[in-house]
């Protein structure tokens, strides 16, 4: 049965594909919004997409870049948040989330609708490359791109599936029909939104041929930091859709550990430091579960 209320599925343009309305979440300093307002401009699009970058900071000045808007949303300190303006602010039919640590190429939006995605389609799930390692790269870096960590097989081979917001096409239709993104919340809200699409009838599928680059945490405590929030969003999860994502038991936790690590010496010196920072970065994720996942309200956008 094909989930109704689609009011794009005929709104074709001369490319043969949909109107699209990209949506970026912006966090950083004022020459990190510049750069990426620049980035931004060069998405080929066709002449119905649109491109908004929400600053989600609480306060700053708003660069002008042509061909891009920004949209100032202080009142919540969320991505999700600021995704659930940046949507409001348009009316394409296919939604384009991208973060701000990732590079695309110009065809990326158009990469998306090869092949055209099926009516039932709720969610296209593009795919990430890490960026190439240079000589100066540190261990969080080489860590994280050893790992994988970005890559959507690990979340769309698991027994829920999801996509990763950082890059991925929704249909407008579905994301109205079941609220779009939780509020409130600091993370967790990419997996929440497509168990909700899939229990009302929508399909998640994956688009390896729409690849980004992401850039990767270089610091080891901005990496420990980014695994603890994953591990706040995993308990709340958790909480919601029992056996989504259980917790670790720590007796086995800690024998893993040793296990890791005592392994990785077996393959080489070289091997250690990095099962060290992965030993290091589930631990950070286990114990995440006992932070709170509310976003921060914004003083000035009270």
């Amino acid at each position: 049965m094909t989930p109704a209320g689609d009011p794009g599925r005929d709104a074709l343009e001369r490319s043969g594909r949909p109107p699209v309305d990209v949506v970026i979440p912006f966090a950083g300093s004022d020459t990190e919004l510049e750069q990426l307002t620049r980035r931004a401009s060069s998405l080929a699009r066709g002449p119905s997409d649109t491109i908004v970058i929400v600053d989600n900071r609480p306060r700053g000045p708003v660069p002008h870049a042509a061909r891009v808007g920004v949209l100032s949303a202080p009142q919540q300190r969320s991505s999700y948040y600021a995704r659930n303006q940046g949507t409001a602010a348009g009316h394409a039919p296919w939604l384009l989330f991208l973060d701000a640590d990732v590079e695309w190429p110009p065809n990326l939006i158009d990469a998306y609708f090869e092949p055209e995605p099926g009516e039932c389609v709720g969610v296209l799930a593009g795919e990430f490359a890490d960026a190439r390692l240079a000589g100066d790269c540190t261990l969080a870096e080489r860590y994280a791109a050893e790992a994988g960590t970005m890559t959507q097989a690990n979340s769309m081979q698991r027994p829920m599936p999801y996509a990763q917001t950082a890059n991925c096409l929704v249909r407008r239709a579905a994301f109205e029909a079941v609220g779009g993104f939780a509020g409130g919340i600091r993370s967790g809200g990419d997996a929440d939104l497509c168990f909700r699409l899939q229990a009302a009838g929508w399909t998640v599928e994956r688009r390896e041929g729409a690849m980004v680059v992401h850039r990767n945490r270089r610091e080891l405590s901005a990496l420990l930091a980014q695994k603890a929030r994953h591990g706040a969003g995993a308990a709340w999860l958790e909480r919601r859709y029992a056996g989504s994502f259980p917790p670790r038991r720590w007796k086995g936790l800690a024998a893993w550990s040793v296990r890791s690590v005592v392994a990785a010496g077996r393959r080489g010196p070289g091997a250690v430091p990095v099962a060290a920072v992965d030993v290091l970065a589930t631990w950070a994720f286990e114990l995440g579960r006992l932070l709170p996942n509310s976003a921060r309200p914004s003083r000035r956008g009270r």
